[in-house]
Protein backbone atom coordinates (compact mmCIF):
# COMPACT_ATOMS: atom_id res chain seq x y z
CA UNK A 1 0.00 0.00 0.00
CA UNK A 2 1.72 3.18 -1.00
CA UNK A 3 1.45 6.61 0.66
CA UNK A 4 2.20 9.86 -0.06
CA UNK A 5 4.76 11.54 2.02
CA UNK A 6 3.41 14.63 4.51
CA UNK A 7 5.13 17.24 2.66
CA UNK A 8 3.59 16.15 -0.78
CA UNK A 9 0.11 16.33 1.05
CA UNK A 10 1.13 19.37 2.68
CA UNK A 11 1.15 21.34 -0.21
CA UNK A 12 -1.09 20.50 -3.30
CA UNK A 13 -1.38 22.70 -6.62
CA UNK A 14 -5.09 23.64 -6.14
CA UNK A 15 -5.27 24.63 -9.81
CA UNK A 16 -9.74 25.67 -9.12
CA UNK A 17 -8.36 27.98 -6.16
CA UNK A 18 -6.38 29.87 -7.89
CA UNK A 19 -8.65 30.22 -11.32
CA UNK A 20 -11.76 30.89 -8.82
CA UNK A 21 -9.92 33.70 -7.18
CA UNK A 22 -8.11 35.39 -10.45
CA UNK A 23 -11.31 34.50 -12.41
CA UNK A 24 -13.78 36.42 -9.97
CA UNK A 25 -11.65 39.25 -9.24
CA UNK A 26 -11.15 39.86 -13.60
CA UNK A 27 -14.74 39.05 -14.10
CA UNK A 28 -15.45 41.77 -11.35
CA UNK A 29 -13.41 44.09 -12.90
CA UNK A 30 -14.18 43.39 -16.69
CA UNK A 31 -17.99 43.51 -15.80
CA UNK A 32 -17.33 47.17 -13.55
CA UNK A 33 -15.51 48.50 -16.89
CA UNK A 34 -17.44 47.05 -19.42
CA UNK A 35 -20.43 49.53 -17.19
CA UNK A 36 -18.59 52.25 -16.94
CA UNK A 37 -17.57 52.57 -20.62
CA UNK A 38 -21.19 51.49 -22.03
CA UNK A 39 -22.44 54.08 -19.47
CA UNK A 40 -19.86 57.02 -20.97
CA UNK A 41 -20.83 55.73 -24.42
CA UNK A 42 -24.28 56.11 -24.02
CA UNK A 43 -24.70 59.89 -21.90
CA UNK A 44 -21.87 61.02 -24.57
CA UNK A 45 -23.89 59.81 -27.53
CA UNK A 46 -27.52 61.38 -25.52
CA UNK A 47 -26.02 64.03 -24.81
CA UNK A 48 -24.68 64.40 -28.64
CA UNK A 49 -28.07 63.78 -29.73
CA UNK A 50 -29.70 66.10 -27.22
CA UNK A 51 -27.80 69.06 -28.52
CA UNK A 52 -28.19 68.27 -32.04
CA UNK A 53 -31.85 68.05 -31.38
CA UNK A 54 -31.86 71.11 -29.34
CA UNK A 55 -30.42 73.06 -32.38
CA UNK A 56 -33.32 71.15 -34.66
CA UNK A 57 -35.98 72.53 -32.44
CA UNK A 58 -34.16 76.19 -32.98
CA UNK A 59 -34.17 76.50 -36.26
CA UNK A 60 -37.78 74.91 -36.94
CA UNK A 61 -38.67 77.57 -33.95
CA UNK A 62 -36.50 80.60 -35.64
CA UNK A 63 -38.37 79.70 -38.80
CA UNK A 64 -41.81 79.88 -37.64
CA UNK A 65 -40.91 82.68 -35.54
CA UNK A 66 -39.94 84.80 -38.60
CA UNK A 67 -43.01 83.45 -41.11
CA UNK A 68 -45.81 83.60 -38.53
CA UNK A 69 -44.79 86.21 -36.00
CA UNK A 70 -42.24 88.92 -37.64
CA UNK A 71 -43.38 89.02 -40.87
CA UNK A 72 -47.17 89.00 -40.23
CA UNK A 73 -46.19 91.96 -37.50
CA UNK A 74 -43.78 93.92 -39.09
CA UNK A 75 -46.92 94.33 -41.97
CA UNK A 76 -48.94 95.28 -39.51
CA UNK A 77 -47.77 97.42 -37.10
CA UNK A 78 -44.44 98.24 -38.67
CA UNK A 79 -42.40 97.67 -35.53
CA UNK A 80 -42.23 94.71 -32.67
CA UNK A 81 -43.06 95.57 -29.45
CA UNK A 82 -42.96 92.34 -27.21
CA UNK A 83 -44.98 94.92 -24.07
CA UNK A 84 -48.06 94.62 -26.47
CA UNK A 85 -50.28 92.31 -25.13
CA UNK A 86 -51.57 91.43 -28.61
CA UNK A 87 -47.91 90.87 -30.23
CA UNK A 88 -46.44 88.82 -26.92
CA UNK A 89 -49.79 86.60 -26.98
CA UNK A 90 -49.04 85.77 -30.65
CA UNK A 91 -45.24 85.15 -30.47
CA UNK A 92 -46.33 82.71 -26.72
CA UNK A 93 -48.80 81.33 -29.08
CA UNK A 94 -46.27 80.34 -32.18
CA UNK A 95 -43.54 79.47 -29.44
CA UNK A 96 -45.71 77.17 -27.76
CA UNK A 97 -47.43 75.19 -30.87
CA UNK A 98 -43.98 74.86 -32.49
CA UNK A 99 -42.58 73.29 -29.16
CA UNK A 100 -45.58 71.18 -28.51
CA UNK A 101 -44.98 67.48 -27.15
CA UNK A 102 -41.26 68.55 -26.95
CA UNK A 103 -39.42 67.69 -23.73
CA UNK A 104 -38.74 71.40 -22.94
CA UNK A 105 -38.64 73.34 -19.48
CA UNK A 106 -38.02 76.83 -20.52
CA UNK A 107 -37.61 79.08 -23.38
CA UNK A 108 -36.18 82.76 -23.35
CA UNK A 109 -35.75 84.99 -26.41
CA UNK A 110 -33.33 87.88 -25.28
CA UNK A 111 -32.73 90.76 -27.29
CA UNK A 112 -29.63 92.54 -28.24
CA UNK A 113 -29.24 93.87 -25.60
CA UNK A 114 -29.24 90.68 -23.41
CA UNK A 115 -32.68 91.67 -21.89
CA UNK A 116 -35.03 88.61 -21.53
CA UNK A 117 -38.11 89.43 -24.42
CA UNK A 118 -40.15 86.48 -23.64
CA UNK A 119 -39.74 83.81 -21.54
CA UNK A 120 -42.35 80.59 -20.39
CA UNK A 121 -41.38 82.15 -16.92
CA UNK A 122 -43.27 85.40 -17.20
CA UNK A 123 -41.40 86.41 -14.06
CA UNK A 124 -38.63 86.43 -16.56
CA UNK A 125 -39.81 88.81 -18.51
CA UNK A 126 -37.38 91.98 -18.53
CA UNK A 127 -34.75 90.97 -16.50
CA UNK A 128 -30.97 91.80 -17.82
CA UNK A 129 -27.56 90.55 -18.25
CA UNK A 130 -28.57 87.11 -17.22
CA UNK A 131 -27.43 85.09 -20.77
CA UNK A 132 -23.56 85.17 -19.77
CA UNK A 133 -20.89 83.90 -22.03
CA UNK A 134 -23.27 81.93 -23.87
CA UNK A 135 -25.09 84.69 -24.84
CA UNK A 136 -22.19 86.61 -26.09
CA UNK A 137 -21.48 83.57 -28.09
CA UNK A 138 -24.85 83.52 -29.33
CA UNK A 139 -25.03 87.08 -30.59
CA UNK A 140 -21.68 86.71 -32.68
CA UNK A 141 -23.27 83.30 -34.17
CA UNK A 142 -22.24 81.00 -32.49
CA UNK A 143 -24.58 78.15 -30.74
CA UNK A 144 -23.78 76.33 -27.20
CA UNK A 145 -24.85 73.72 -24.87
CA UNK A 146 -23.71 73.34 -21.92
CA UNK A 147 -25.53 70.42 -19.03
CA UNK A 148 -26.49 70.74 -15.90
CA UNK A 149 -26.93 68.39 -12.74
CA UNK A 150 -27.80 68.62 -9.65
CA UNK A 151 -28.59 66.17 -6.31
CA UNK A 152 -26.96 64.71 -3.33
CA UNK A 153 -23.20 63.44 -3.42
CA UNK A 154 -24.55 59.18 -3.66
CA UNK A 155 -27.20 60.46 -6.72
CA UNK A 156 -24.09 62.51 -8.67
CA UNK A 157 -22.17 59.42 -8.15
CA UNK A 158 -23.81 56.66 -9.23
CA UNK A 159 -24.98 58.80 -12.12
CA UNK A 160 -28.55 59.20 -11.56
CA UNK A 161 -28.48 63.47 -10.62
CA UNK A 162 -32.28 64.31 -9.04
CA UNK A 163 -32.54 67.12 -12.06
CA UNK A 164 -30.33 67.07 -15.44
CA UNK A 165 -30.91 69.48 -18.02
CA UNK A 166 -28.83 70.57 -21.17
CA UNK A 167 -29.32 74.44 -21.76
CA UNK A 168 -28.73 75.84 -25.55
CA UNK A 169 -28.30 78.72 -26.76
CA UNK A 170 -28.42 79.72 -30.33
CA UNK A 171 -28.86 82.85 -32.44
CA UNK A 172 -32.06 84.42 -33.47
CA UNK A 173 -32.15 85.25 -37.27
CA UNK A 174 -34.20 86.86 -39.47
CA UNK A 175 -34.48 84.41 -42.52
CA UNK A 176 -36.85 84.79 -45.43
CA UNK A 177 -38.84 81.91 -45.99
CA UNK A 178 -37.58 78.86 -48.59
CA UNK A 179 -34.19 80.95 -48.29
CA UNK A 180 -30.99 79.21 -47.78
CA UNK A 181 -29.31 82.61 -46.99
CA UNK A 182 -28.51 82.85 -43.23
CA UNK A 183 -29.77 86.56 -42.22
CA UNK A 184 -28.19 88.97 -39.50
CA UNK A 185 -28.74 88.13 -35.93
CA UNK A 186 -31.83 89.88 -34.20
CA UNK A 187 -31.72 87.96 -30.94
CA UNK A 188 -30.77 85.09 -28.96
CA UNK A 189 -32.97 81.44 -28.03
CA UNK A 190 -32.43 80.09 -24.66
CA UNK A 191 -34.05 76.47 -24.51
CA UNK A 192 -33.78 74.32 -22.14
CA UNK A 193 -34.45 70.66 -22.34
CA UNK A 194 -35.04 68.19 -19.20
CA UNK A 195 -33.17 65.44 -19.58
CA UNK A 196 -33.52 63.82 -16.12
CA UNK A 197 -35.51 61.15 -17.04
CA UNK A 198 -33.81 60.06 -20.26
CA UNK A 199 -30.63 59.69 -17.45
CA UNK A 200 -32.24 57.43 -15.50
CA UNK A 201 -33.03 55.49 -18.24
CA UNK A 202 -29.38 55.19 -18.70
CA UNK A 203 -28.58 54.34 -15.52
CA UNK A 204 -31.10 51.23 -15.75
CA UNK A 205 -29.69 50.54 -18.85
CA UNK A 206 -26.21 50.06 -17.56
CA UNK A 207 -27.80 48.03 -14.24
CA UNK A 208 -29.45 45.73 -16.75
CA UNK A 209 -25.67 46.12 -18.46
CA UNK A 210 -24.21 44.86 -15.52
CA UNK A 211 -26.50 42.63 -14.47
CA UNK A 212 -26.46 40.71 -17.97
CA UNK A 213 -22.48 40.89 -18.07
CA UNK A 214 -22.48 39.30 -14.78
CA UNK A 215 -24.83 36.74 -15.87
CA UNK A 216 -23.18 35.66 -18.86
CA UNK A 217 -19.22 35.83 -17.06
CA UNK A 218 -20.93 33.84 -14.07
CA UNK A 219 -22.08 31.07 -16.76
CA UNK A 220 -18.50 31.21 -18.19
CA UNK A 221 -17.13 31.18 -14.60
CA UNK A 222 -18.84 28.23 -14.10
CA UNK A 223 -18.19 26.50 -17.18
CA UNK A 224 -14.50 27.20 -16.87
CA UNK A 225 -14.59 26.12 -13.50
CA UNK A 226 -15.62 23.01 -14.33
CA UNK A 227 -13.02 22.58 -16.84
CA UNK A 228 -10.61 23.19 -15.02
CA UNK A 229 -11.25 21.27 -12.17
CA UNK A 230 -11.89 18.19 -14.57
CA UNK A 231 -8.36 19.53 -16.03
CA UNK A 232 -7.14 19.40 -12.44
CA UNK A 233 -8.17 16.20 -11.73
CA UNK A 234 -6.08 14.82 -14.32
CA UNK A 235 -3.00 16.73 -13.69
CA UNK A 236 -3.43 15.29 -10.11
CA UNK A 237 -3.79 11.84 -11.46
CA UNK A 238 -0.92 11.82 -13.87
CA UNK A 239 1.06 13.81 -10.55
CA UNK A 240 -0.18 10.44 -8.24
CA UNK A 241 0.71 8.00 -11.28
CA UNK A 242 3.92 9.63 -11.93
CA UNK A 243 4.75 9.29 -7.89
CA UNK A 244 3.25 5.55 -7.42
CA UNK A 245 5.49 4.37 -11.13
CA UNK A 246 8.89 6.27 -9.33
CA UNK A 247 8.15 4.89 -6.24
CA UNK A 248 7.52 0.86 -7.91
CA UNK A 249 10.47 1.80 -9.72
CA UNK A 250 13.00 2.57 -6.45
CA UNK A 251 11.12 -0.16 -5.10
CA UNK A 252 12.07 -2.96 -8.10
CA UNK A 253 15.46 -1.06 -8.62
CA UNK A 254 15.98 -1.92 -4.53
CA UNK A 255 14.76 -5.59 -5.44
CA UNK A 256 16.44 -6.45 -7.66
CA UNK A 257 20.04 -6.03 -6.26
CA UNK A 258 18.64 -7.25 -2.77
CA UNK A 259 17.13 -10.01 -4.90
CA UNK A 260 20.49 -11.15 -6.28
CA UNK A 261 22.25 -10.93 -3.48
CA UNK A 262 20.14 -13.44 -1.54
CA UNK A 263 20.00 -15.78 -4.32
CA UNK A 264 23.76 -16.21 -4.18
CA UNK A 265 23.75 -15.98 -0.29
CA UNK A 266 21.00 -18.48 -0.47
CA UNK A 267 22.30 -20.93 -2.80
CA UNK A 268 25.85 -21.25 -0.82
CA UNK A 269 24.05 -21.48 2.73
CA UNK A 270 21.56 -24.84 0.80
CA UNK A 271 24.68 -26.43 -0.17
CA UNK A 272 25.96 -26.93 3.67
CA UNK A 273 22.56 -26.96 5.08
CA UNK A 274 21.80 -30.28 2.98
CA UNK A 275 25.03 -31.72 4.05
CA UNK A 276 24.06 -30.89 7.89
CA UNK A 277 20.74 -32.54 7.15
CA UNK A 278 21.74 -35.85 5.96
CA UNK A 279 24.20 -36.08 8.54
CA UNK A 280 22.00 -35.50 11.09
CA UNK A 281 18.97 -37.72 9.52
CA UNK A 282 22.51 -40.38 8.82
CA UNK A 283 23.07 -40.06 12.85
CA UNK A 284 19.20 -40.51 14.21
CA UNK A 285 19.55 -43.35 12.22
CA UNK A 286 22.00 -44.92 13.81
CA UNK A 287 21.12 -44.08 17.19
CA UNK A 288 18.02 -45.56 16.45
CA UNK A 289 19.18 -48.78 15.79
CA UNK A 290 20.93 -48.37 19.10
CA UNK A 291 17.67 -47.40 20.80
CA UNK A 292 19.36 -44.02 22.21
CA UNK A 293 16.89 -41.93 23.48
CA UNK A 294 18.61 -38.51 22.46
CA UNK A 295 16.66 -36.03 20.57
CA UNK A 296 20.06 -34.15 19.13
CA UNK A 297 19.82 -35.20 15.81
CA UNK A 298 15.95 -34.66 15.61
CA UNK A 299 16.12 -30.76 16.61
CA UNK A 300 18.80 -30.65 13.91
CA UNK A 301 16.69 -32.32 11.07
CA UNK A 302 13.81 -29.88 12.35
CA UNK A 303 16.04 -26.51 12.50
CA UNK A 304 17.07 -27.75 9.02
CA UNK A 305 13.74 -27.82 7.86
CA UNK A 306 12.61 -24.71 9.12
CA UNK A 307 15.79 -22.90 7.78
CA UNK A 308 15.66 -24.90 4.07
CA UNK A 309 11.84 -23.39 4.16
CA UNK A 310 13.36 -19.75 5.24
CA UNK A 311 15.86 -19.95 2.18
CA UNK A 312 13.21 -21.13 -0.20
CA UNK A 313 11.39 -18.07 0.94
CA UNK A 314 14.03 -15.98 0.09
CA UNK A 315 14.58 -18.20 -3.66
CA UNK A 316 10.68 -17.07 -4.28
CA UNK A 317 10.31 -13.67 -3.31
CA UNK A 318 14.59 -13.09 -5.06
CA UNK A 319 13.38 -14.80 -8.06
CA UNK A 320 9.78 -15.37 -8.73
CA UNK A 321 8.91 -17.39 -11.80
CA UNK A 322 6.05 -16.42 -14.62
CA UNK A 323 2.24 -18.10 -13.77
CA UNK A 324 1.74 -20.64 -16.00
CA UNK A 325 -1.87 -19.81 -16.95
CA UNK A 326 -4.48 -22.45 -16.80
CA UNK A 327 -8.21 -22.35 -16.15
CA UNK A 328 -8.78 -23.02 -12.75
CA UNK A 329 -11.29 -22.91 -9.45
CA UNK A 330 -11.20 -20.65 -6.90
CA UNK A 331 -12.67 -22.80 -4.09
CA UNK A 332 -10.68 -26.04 -5.15
CA UNK A 333 -7.08 -23.88 -4.75
CA UNK A 334 -9.47 -22.54 -1.28
CA UNK A 335 -10.01 -26.08 -0.44
CA UNK A 336 -6.47 -27.84 -0.46
CA UNK A 337 -4.91 -24.81 1.53
CA UNK A 338 -7.37 -25.44 4.39
CA UNK A 339 -7.34 -29.40 3.79
CA UNK A 340 -3.45 -29.20 3.97
CA UNK A 341 -3.34 -26.58 7.30
CA UNK A 342 -6.21 -28.21 9.00
CA UNK A 343 -4.29 -30.20 12.07
CA UNK A 344 -2.10 -27.07 12.13
CA UNK A 345 -5.24 -24.66 12.66
CA UNK A 346 -7.16 -27.18 14.97
CA UNK A 347 -3.87 -27.46 17.62
CA UNK A 348 -4.05 -23.81 17.34
CA UNK A 349 -7.57 -23.43 18.68
CA UNK A 350 -8.65 -21.97 15.24
CA UNK A 351 -11.52 -22.45 13.32
CA UNK A 352 -12.48 -21.75 9.50
CA UNK A 353 -15.33 -20.53 8.33
CA UNK A 354 -16.26 -20.86 4.47
CA UNK A 355 -18.47 -18.49 2.75
CA UNK A 356 -18.14 -19.52 -1.21
CA UNK A 357 -20.39 -18.14 -3.78
CA UNK A 358 -22.37 -20.49 -5.96
CA UNK A 359 -20.88 -21.39 -9.22
CA UNK A 360 -17.75 -18.92 -8.94
CA UNK A 361 -16.46 -18.46 -12.90
CA UNK A 362 -12.98 -19.96 -14.06
CA UNK A 363 -10.42 -18.09 -13.99
CA UNK A 364 -7.09 -18.03 -15.90
CA UNK A 365 -4.16 -18.61 -13.23
CA UNK A 366 -1.40 -20.04 -11.79
CA UNK A 367 -3.18 -22.66 -9.30
CA UNK A 368 -0.22 -23.48 -7.65
CA UNK A 369 1.08 -19.95 -7.16
CA UNK A 370 -2.56 -18.94 -5.70
CA UNK A 371 -2.25 -21.98 -3.17
CA UNK A 372 1.36 -20.16 -2.29
CA UNK A 373 -0.37 -16.62 -1.55
CA UNK A 374 -3.63 -18.27 -0.16
CA UNK A 375 -1.17 -20.39 2.19
CA UNK A 376 0.65 -16.93 3.39
CA UNK A 377 -2.09 -15.67 4.07
CA UNK A 378 -3.83 -18.27 5.98
CA UNK A 379 -0.50 -18.49 8.21
CA UNK A 380 -0.12 -14.59 8.93
CA UNK A 381 -4.09 -14.92 9.89
CA UNK A 382 -3.42 -18.05 12.42
CA UNK A 383 -0.46 -16.20 13.66
CA UNK A 384 -2.53 -13.20 14.74
CA UNK A 385 -4.81 -15.05 17.60
CA UNK A 386 -2.08 -16.79 19.03
CA UNK A 387 -5.25 -17.56 21.87
CA UNK A 388 -7.52 -19.16 18.74
CA UNK A 389 -10.69 -17.59 16.81
CA UNK A 390 -12.29 -17.74 13.83
CA UNK A 391 -10.88 -17.70 9.96
CA UNK A 392 -13.11 -16.34 7.61
CA UNK A 393 -13.08 -17.35 4.20
CA UNK A 394 -15.23 -15.46 1.59
CA UNK A 395 -15.81 -15.01 -1.54
CA UNK A 396 -17.81 -13.40 -4.70
CA UNK A 397 -17.66 -12.60 -8.15
CA UNK A 398 -18.95 -9.81 -10.67
CA UNK A 399 -18.59 -8.70 -14.43
CA UNK A 400 -14.82 -7.35 -13.20
CA UNK A 401 -13.50 -10.86 -11.55
CA UNK A 402 -13.44 -12.59 -8.70
CA UNK A 403 -13.26 -11.34 -5.26
CA UNK A 404 -11.48 -13.58 -1.87
CA UNK A 405 -11.82 -12.24 1.66
CA UNK A 406 -9.42 -13.41 4.67
CA UNK A 407 -10.81 -12.14 8.13
CA UNK A 408 -9.28 -12.91 10.82
CA UNK A 409 -10.35 -12.04 14.91
CA UNK A 410 -7.12 -10.65 16.17
CA UNK A 411 -5.93 -7.47 17.06
CA UNK A 412 -5.67 -5.98 14.10
CA UNK A 413 -3.07 -3.96 12.50
CA UNK A 414 -1.25 -1.15 13.65
CA UNK A 415 -0.90 2.24 11.90
CA UNK A 416 2.70 2.07 12.39
CA UNK A 417 2.50 -1.28 10.57
CA UNK A 418 0.35 0.10 7.66
CA UNK A 419 3.24 2.00 6.73
CA UNK A 420 5.30 -0.72 6.03
CA UNK A 421 3.28 -3.82 5.74
CA UNK A 422 4.18 -4.20 2.02
CA UNK A 423 8.11 -3.72 3.13
CA UNK A 424 10.22 -6.37 2.69
CA UNK A 425 11.67 -8.28 5.48
CA UNK A 426 9.18 -5.98 7.69
CA UNK A 427 7.84 -8.05 10.25
CA UNK A 428 6.56 -8.07 14.24
CA UNK A 429 6.52 -11.88 14.68
CA UNK A 430 9.76 -13.32 16.29
CA UNK A 431 10.57 -15.88 13.62
CA UNK A 432 8.82 -14.11 10.78
CA UNK A 433 10.95 -13.27 7.38
CA UNK A 434 8.96 -10.53 6.60
CA UNK A 435 8.46 -11.82 2.69
CA UNK A 436 4.67 -13.37 3.23
CA UNK A 437 2.79 -10.44 2.30
CA UNK A 438 5.27 -9.41 -0.27
CA UNK A 439 5.13 -12.85 -2.04
CA UNK A 440 1.65 -12.45 -1.65
CA UNK A 441 1.57 -8.87 -3.93
CA UNK A 442 4.06 -10.11 -6.31
CA UNK A 443 2.17 -13.41 -6.99
CA UNK A 444 -1.53 -11.14 -7.48
CA UNK A 445 0.09 -8.73 -9.41
CA UNK A 446 1.59 -11.39 -11.94
CA UNK A 447 -1.93 -12.45 -12.48
CA UNK A 448 -3.34 -8.89 -12.92
CA UNK A 449 -5.23 -8.76 -9.55
CA UNK A 450 -5.47 -6.34 -6.69
CA UNK A 451 -4.59 -7.03 -2.91
CA UNK A 452 -5.13 -4.82 -0.16
CA UNK A 453 -5.29 -5.52 4.14
CA UNK A 454 -7.52 -3.47 6.15
CA UNK A 455 -8.97 -3.70 9.92
CA UNK A 456 -12.43 -4.69 10.62
CA UNK A 457 -14.65 -2.73 12.14
CA UNK A 458 -15.37 -5.28 14.82
CA UNK A 459 -12.00 -6.18 15.53
CA UNK A 460 -9.09 -8.29 13.19
CA UNK A 461 -7.90 -7.62 10.15
CA UNK A 462 -9.37 -8.44 6.37
CA UNK A 463 -7.06 -9.15 3.39
CA UNK A 464 -9.12 -8.54 -0.25
CA UNK A 465 -7.52 -10.03 -3.43
CA UNK A 466 -9.21 -9.28 -7.01
CA UNK A 467 -8.65 -11.70 -9.61
CA UNK A 468 -9.47 -11.14 -12.81
CA UNK A 469 -11.80 -13.78 -14.64
CA UNK A 470 -10.15 -14.29 -18.24
CA UNK A 471 -11.14 -16.83 -20.40
CA UNK A 472 -9.05 -19.46 -21.91
CA UNK A 473 -6.95 -19.03 -24.99
CA UNK A 474 -7.67 -15.12 -24.77
CA UNK A 475 -4.39 -13.16 -25.60
CA UNK A 476 -4.34 -11.32 -22.22
CA UNK A 477 -1.30 -11.00 -20.64
CA UNK A 478 -1.08 -9.66 -16.59
CA UNK A 479 0.88 -6.10 -16.94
Amino acid sequence: MNHLSSQEKAKPFRLVKYFAFISLISIFLGTIALSLLNTHWARRMHLKKSEDYALLLVANLNHQIVSQFFIPMARKFRKIQLRDKEQFDLLDKVVRSTLHSFKIDTVNIYDMNNIISYSFNPDLVGKKDVGGTAYQNAKRGRSTSKLTQSGNFWELFVGIPKVSKIITFAPLRATKPLSTISGPVGGVIEIVQDLSGDYKTIFRFQIFVVGTGAAVMGILFITLTFVVRKGENIIQQRALERMKLREELSRAEHLSSLGEMIAGVSHEIRNPLGIIKSSAELLRKKQSEKNSSTTIPEVIVEEADRLNNIITDFLNFAKPRSPNFTLCQVEEVLGKNISFYSSQIDDQNCSITKRFEQNLPKIMADADMLYQAFLNILINAMQAMPEGGEISIKTKSNDNGVTIFFEDDGEGISDDAFEKIWTPFYTTKEKGTGLGLGMVKNIIGAHGGEVYVENRPQGGARVGITLPIKQEGSSWKPS
